[in-house]
C-alpha cells in the first residue's frame, strides 16, 4: 500500500476517464491540480460535490488549477451519472472523472481504508502544485461532503506562500494580513515587505498580503 506524504511527487498513472485516456502528469502539464475520489457512482453526496465543482470551474481556472475526479465504477456508468449530475445540480460537468474499476489508482493513492469500507474509496483530496508535488492531503469519511470554498482558500494560501516569505494565520481569507515567516529577520522585513509590518511578538510579525503577480 502506497503512503503519500506532503512534498512527495504525485504518482503518475494512465487511466480511462469520462473524457478519454488520461496520463496524469501529461494532463496536468504546468498546471496545479486537484485529484479527488468518490466512493462510487450514483451516490447522493458525490452528486452534489461534482455539481459544485462544475460550478466552481472558473474559480479553479483563475488559479491555474485542473480538477479531476475518480470513482471505482466504469466509463459507461460515469456517463450515465454525469447526466444525473447535470440534471439535478443545474450545471454541466466540465472535467474528467477517472474510471478506476481495478482500484489501481485508488491503491496508488491509498484511497481505500479497509476499516471504513473494504471496497469503496474514502473522500480523499490531493492538491498538487505545478512541479507535481503533493501540497495538501485531506481525507473525509464517505458520509461528509467536502467544502470547496475551503479548497479554494487553501489553494490561495499555498500559491501565495509558495512565492512569498509568508504564512497564513487561522481562518485567513484571500486579502487578509499574513504572518512573516520566522526565517526572515525583523531588520530585513522592510526591504522584503514594502507594505509595512506590525510586530505583535518578536516571533509573530504581521504584514499586509503581498501581491500575487
Amino acid at each position: 500500500m502506497a503512503t503519500i506524504r506532503l512534498g512527495d511527487e504525485a504518482p503518475n498513472f494512465t487511466a480511462q476517464s469520462s473524457e478519454g485516456t488520461i496520463n496524469f502528469h501529461e494532463w496536468l502539464g504546468d498546471s496545479w491540480g486537484i485529484l479527488f475520489s468518490h466512493p462510487a457512482d450514483y451516490t447522493p453526496v458525490c452528486t452534489t460535490e461534482l455539481g459544485t465543482v462544475a460550478k466552481y470551474k472558473d474559480e479553479f481556472n483563475k488559479r491555474n488549477v485542473k480538477v479531476v475526479a475518480l470513482s471505482v465504477d466504469g466509463v459507461e456508468s460515469h456517463h450515465g451519472w454525469i447526466k444525473d449530475i447535470n440534471e439535478t445540480q443545474n450545471t454541466t460537468v466540465n472535467f474528467p472523472i477517472i474510471a478506476d474499476e481495478d482500484r489501481k489508482v485508488s491503491e496508488l493513492y491509498d484511497m481505500i481504508h479497509p476499516n471504513a469500507d473494504s471496497k469503496l474509496t474514502v473522500r480523499s483530496v490531493f492538491v498538487i502544485d505545478n512541479n507535481k508535488k503533493v501540497k495538501l492531503i485531506i481525507t473525509y469519511p464517505a458520509s461528509t461532503g467536502r467544502n470547496f470554498d475551503e479548497l479554494l482558500r487553501v489553494i490561495d494560501s499555498l500559491q501565495l506562500t509558495a512565492y512569498h516569505k509568508v504564512a497564513t494565520p487561522a481562518n485567513w481569507q484571500n486579502g487578509d494580513d499574513c504572518v512573516v515567516v520566522p526565517a526572515v529577520a525583523t531588520e530585513d522585513i522592510p526591504s522584503i515587505f514594502p507594505k509595512g509590518y506590525k510586530e505583535v511578538k518578536p516571533y509573530l510579525r504581521m504584514t499586509p498580503q503581498p501581491n500575487l503577480d
